[in-house]
């Protein structure tokens, strides 16, 4: 479960009318978090493309050409402007958490608290679930409650799935008022040692998700037909990878655990009885 593997991107179960928009805004996200992600280049680099991938962006938003570097994120995400009147403030929001991605790194920049954490979710996940019900032309304010807690619990079981490859890369999430809360020592977590502290901040985050992520599953029943099954699936798959991390009991901070065939026979059983 990668960054945006939690994307339902085109799959069997979407309507075959928005599997061409899906894949757009897929597209549009995925090259956008390999810039800012992907490669050796510096960070200078980086934010640089963003910006130019931000003016492209803008571009077509104003019924303008894009530039010619990624014609195949615009030429079909401009089409999909035109005919599904995408909000582009959303799309804009996942490029500054992009580059944020870039700026803000190692402990010392980390994230102070679960409210800045929350900020970056918001623009770095719950974007994706907007634009999701946009298109499904769901609009009622309790269901877009419900897709962030969903997106954002995704991106915080991503973070905590991803401990032993993210920390080593300077990419670390844990909010520095949770670690003090439970003794942790930092020294000790970026070394990525078992700790009975560092354990102990695990399974307080993967209470978090897990609590997140059920406040906005009651979403599955107001999206129609073959979306809410999909969904279900998606949220069954997160509570499933918050299964594994919390059996790991700290372990995560050396294993990333996955998804394995048997874990998607209980993901059908669980969404076939919510």
């Amino acid at each position: 479960m990668t960054h945006y593997e939690n994307f339902p991107v085109a799959s069997l179960l979407c309507p075959a009318h928005l599997r061409g928009p899906i894949a757009a805004i897929y597209a549009f996200a995925r090259t956008a978090d390999d810039i800012a992600d992907e490669g050796d280049a510096p960070a200078a680099a980086r934010l640089a493309d963003l910006a130019a991938y931000h003016g492209d962006l803008q571009a077509i938003a104003q019924g303008r050409q894009p530039s010619s570097r990624w014609p195949e994120v615009f030429v079909p995400l401009q089409a999909v402007l035109r005919s599904q009147g995408l909000p582009v403030a959303l799309l804009a929001d996942l490029l500054s958490a992009f580059v944020q991605d870039v700026e803000k790194t190692r402990a010392a920049q980390g994230y102070a608290d679960r409210a800045e954490l929350l900020d970056y979710c918001r623009r770095s996940a719950n974007p994706v679930g907007r634009l999701l019900l946009h298109l499904y032309g769901v609009t009622h304010a309790s269901a877009m409650q419900e897709s962030d807690a969903i997106c954002t619990a995704l991106q915080l079981i991503n973070f905590w799935q991803d401990l032993s490859v993210d920390i080593p890369r300077g990419r670390y999430y844990l909010p520095r008022a949770d670690c003090a809360a439970h003794g942790v020592c930092e020294s000790e977590l970026l070394a990525l040692q078992g700790t009975r502290a560092n354990a102990r901040l695990i399974a307080d985050c993967v209470l978090w998700a897990r609590n997140t992520m059920q406040s906005g599953a009651p979403l599955v029943h107001r999206l129609p037909g073959r979306a809410g099954w999909e969904l279900r699936l998606v949220v069954q798959g997160g509570l499933r990878v918050l299964d594994k991390v919390q059996a790991l009991a700290g372990g995560s901070l050396h294993t990333r655990p996955r998804l394995h065939a048997r874990d998607w026979c209980v993901m059908l059983g669980r969404a076939l009885v919510m």
